[in-house]
């Protein structure tokens, strides 16, 4: 189904689980920790186990920047709780050793950026100076909506968010998503996921470099009791 505009606090997955997920894990509530493994499970269980769970670690942006180029990511394979922590360890060496932090040679945004505004320049759109520079212009254009629902989502948890839980729908190349976010004491993620009925498509654990640590720990507690 195509979407114009962003389809942000979209009902989801967790819909089906919770009367009201946009407040059931507040710290408020008194079966909140119940809640995150009921939605953990729901949303990472069965894709770990399939081999359709890929961890996706972003870094590169600090200080308030946000220019698509300098977004890095590296991606891993998650079939087990217990691969989490070989990452973990990969990152805090590269730290400790005050090397670069782990790398994938494509880009989450600018190529894909690059590539949507050639393609819509090939039909004959205009995209000036304005429209490239500024997120929020994008969805004028072909596969820029989706390109500016990430963007947001990227940022939020680079820089980090009130609202402890939100869900939008988007569509990609690979078919409409669900982008569950997860912004907890804990720690700070988001679980990108096919619509209900999709068990077949790759579903992506989203998380800062400086959040990793912690999500593995809040994982493991979560999802070992």
């Amino acid at each position: 189904m195509p979407y114009h505009e962003a389809k942000e606090h979209a009902p989801g997955r967790l819909h089906a689980l919770f009367t009201d997920p946009y407040s059931a894990f507040e710290n408020d509530v008194v079966e909140r920790r119940l809640h995150l493994r009921v939605a953990l499970r729901a949303l990472l269980d069965v894709p770990g186990r399939e081999g359709r769970l890929t961890l996706r670690v972003l870094h590169g942006w600090a200080n308030g920047e946000a220019d698509p180029q300098h977004l890095a990511h590296s991606d891993h394979p998650l079939t087990r709780r217990g691969d989490l922590l070989p990452v973990v360890a990969h990152y805090q060496a590269a730290i400790d050793e005050q090397r670069p932090l782990p790398g994938e040679a494509g880009t989450l945004l600018a190529e894909p950026l690059m590539a949507a505004i050639a393609t819509a320049e090939a039909r004959g759109q205009e995209i000036d100076a304005e429209t490239r520079a500024n997120p929020a212009h994008w969805p004028s254009f072909e596969r820029g909506l989706s390109l500016y629902t990430f963007f947001k989502v990227y940022h939020r948890l680079t820089y980090g968010e009130d609202e402890r839980y939100r869900v939008a729908r988007c569509e990609t190349p690979e078919g409409p998503r669900e982008i569950h976010e997860f912004h907890l004491e804990e720690c700070e993620f988001a679980v990108v996921t096919g619509l209900e009925g999709d068990d077949k498509s790759r579903v992506v654990l989203l998380v800062h470099a400086g959040a990793l640590a912690p999500l593995a720990a809040f994982v493991e507690t979560m999802l070992g009791e």
